[in-house]
């Protein structure tokens, strides 16, 4: 690989400005084009960010670059015929989640690759933030003994359809859109489940899916957690969008509180632990820690591509967090509990 990776965006609507600007941070990476077919949405982004060239077309973008990587932040419907077409050309693919539709498509794109020989990360960034990269190490030091249980929360009443309308009309909503991330963290924090228990409720009326999700987890090392999230709590101060929590061990619980602070109660006492920002010049609140987290998942991503080793979130990794998203989808819709280990399945 050149000393400077370059790379391509394709997409560049409201989130993906992040990365945008998450890219223009990495001094060893070159973003040389950008596409959307939506002409002028993709001038504006090389305009603002000093990218050369703008294509509406995917299929001219691999024709004509030459590329070390490809970032799709694009819509999930999109993203089996744009990884195919990377593949095709040998381009290393981190891809914007929900990976897939469904599950059998996530499936298809890991199968794709790995015919291809194409290195593939989904773009699961809450594991990359500030506080849960602090979670992890404090579980990782012992103090708080074997994990027992945990809960990751994540409420809001945010207006998430003005700068993403398409979300009304999603059937597989709030599980997809915000879950999956919980679904990530829980196995990244408690390690892999085995079973799936989950409600979903509809509060917004006129949408088409689900707005609120609850769901139970029993994860194979012994700890049971709970993952609950919502578009449709009223709440002031407004605590979008951080998760909160806590997390019991036998030795002690940790407390993920509001405003990125953290509180061990432990053996030795309480004591809180403040996660700083990053201090980026283009990050503002309240996305101050997602925007973070971005940079971070990016620099995984190229660091992986360098080592020519395997990302934490993997296509094949991510299948086990999708098996849990759809055995929570099961769950919710026939009142049983699901086992996700049945799901995955071999994804040839």
């Amino acid at each position: 690989m050149t000393a400077r990776l370059k790379g391509a965006v394709i997409g560049c609507g409201f989130f993906a400005q992040n990365h945008l600007y998450g890219w223009a941070d990495l001094d060893d990476v070159e973003i040389v084009a950008v596409c959307d077919l939506d002409e002028a949405k993709a001038r504006l982004a090389a305009e603002r960010f000093g990218i050369a060239r703008v294509y509406t077309s995917a299929e001219t973008l691999f024709a004509t670059e030459a590329l070390d990587f490809v970032d799709i932040p694009t819509t999930m419907e999109t993203h089996e015929a744009l990884t195919a077409l990377a593949f095709a050309h040998g381009v290393p693919v981190i891809l914007q989640k929900p990976f897939a539709p469904d599950l059998d498509g996530c499936r298809r794109i890991v199968a794709a690759a790995e015919a291809a020989n194409v290195p593939l990360m989904i773009h699961e960034d809450f594991r990359f933030q500030n506080l849960f990269r602090t979670v992890r190490q404090i579980l990782d030091s012992g103090e708080l003994g074997r994990l027992t249980f945990g809960r990751l929360s994540w409420r809001t009443g945010i207006d998430v359809y003005s700068n993403q309308p398409y979300l009304v009309h999603v059937e597989r909503f709030m599980i997809m859109d915000v879950g999956i991330h919980l679904l990530d963290l829980a196995r990244f924090l408690f390690g892999e489940a085995n079973s799936v228990f989950c409600r979903t409720q509809q509060i917004r009326e006129g949408i088409a899916g689900e707005d609120a999700a609850t769901i139970l987890l029993s994860h194979e090392q012994g700890a049971t957690s709970v993952l609950d999230f919502s578009y449709a709590t009223k709440r002031d101060p407004d605590p979008f969008p951080q998760t909160l929590g806590e997390i019991e061990g036998t030795e002690g619980t940790l407390v993920i509180g509001a405003d990125q602070v953290l509180t061990v109660h432990g053996k030795g006492g309480t004591r809180p632990i403040p996660v700083p920002q990053d201090g980026r010049a283009w990050t503002s609140a309240p996305w101050t820690q997602i925007q973070d987290s971005v940079v971070h998942t990016q620099r995984h991503f190229i660091d992986s591509l360098r080592r020519g080793t395997e990302p934490a979130t993997s296509g094949r990794d991510s299948l086990a967090t999708y098996a849990l998203l759809e055995a929570a989808y099961l769950s919710a819709a026939s009142g049983r509990l699901i086992h996700p280990d049945r799901l995955v399945g071999d994804p040839a």
